[in-house]
């Protein structure tokens, strides 16, 4: 190898990363509300990951001479009916939310974007077939569904989160089917046949790239539609189930203390701005990753 192509191969990494962080850069100018988003969830997963350092006390640490304390030097959010940390209790309750968003929503995508594909790249009596059973599935009742399950495999983590990801598979299988419908008539997909490529690299090379940023952008803003459909489980009593916090079932407790409005506050305002930046991001990815919209 020659000293040219040992600088050029020393210095490829160096290029590729001021790449990264140049549309990183580029993304937050054009996109300020969305750079915005992606701060908050950032925030949000360290503070998930970095809950035993972060949070004062632990998650079901609890003194009932203190009980319903405002917020003080003490206590950052004040306490609850228990005298527990809500500051450390919504902390925790990241984790929860983490957890269901990024688990429901892995499980979502990877079948709807099989389904949609499969289908709207074949077609034919196939596809009729696929989505007939899709308009199936989406006509039975969620939160019947997750009863019954529920009451069969008991409340859990896991469960909660494989019911709220295999509901969530034919609306998003729709879409994916719709993009795929728009990109097989294409020249070179029949391009690519006639030169004999099979059904697996033209779905793999072709077909999925131009598709991707739907998928993504779908996924993003599913992981918000995961969290607000589990806290309103866990607000009706069939999330997690206790000791162990989730923001749906604080906000249910605060509505024995009306009195005291910190309970609901500080769970609710978690929510809401987790929900709102995984929104306003996925917006965003939608603008900068969908080649008919890079230009406006």
């Amino acid at each position: 190898m020659t000293s040219a192509e040992l600088a050029a191969d020393f210095f490829r990494p160096r290029r590729r990363s001021w790449g990264v962080a140049r549309a990183m850069i580029t993304f937050s100018r054009r996109k300020p509300l969305g750079a915005f988003g992606a701060i908050v969830i950032g925030l949000m997963v360290a503070g998930a990951l970095l809950a035993p350092v972060i949070a004062p006390y632990a998650y079901d640490y609890q003194v009932l001479s203190e009980r319903l304390r405002g917020p003080s030097r003490d206590h950052l959010m004040g306490t609850d009916n228990l005298g527990r940390d809500i500051f450390s209790r919504v902390v925790y309750g990241a984790r929860v939310s983490i957890r269901v968003g990024v688990g429901a929503v892995i499980i979502s995508t990877v079948l709807s974007a099989t389904i949609g594909t499969v289908s709207g790249y074949y077609g034919g009596k196939l596809d009729l077939f696929v989505q007939r059973i899709v308009d199936i599935w989406m006509a039975m009742p969620g939160l019947i569904a997750i009863i019954f399950f529920i009451s069969v495999f008991g409340q859990s983590l896991n469960t909660l989160t494989f019911l709220l990801g295999v509901l969530g598979i034919g609306g998003a299988s729709r879409v994916v089917r719709s993009a795929v419908i728009g990109v097989r008539h294409n020249p070179y997909i029949d391009a690519a046949r006639a030169v004999g490529a099979t059904d697996v690299r033209i779905v793999r090379l072709y077909v999925l790239p131009n598709i991707l940023h739907v998928i993504v952008v779908g996924s993003t803003v599913s992981i918000g539609g995961f969290i607000l459909a589990e806290a309103s489980l866990a607000f009706l009593g069939l999330g997690v189930p206790p000791p162990y916090p989730t923001w749906g079932s604080m906000l249910n407790v605060s509505r024995e203390f009306l009195d005291s409005p910190w309970l609901a506050l500080f769970p609710g305002l978690a929510l809401a701005s987790t929900v709102f930046a995984f929104n306003v991001l996925g917006d965003a990815l939608r603008d900068s990753l969908d080649p008919r919209m890079r230009g406006t």
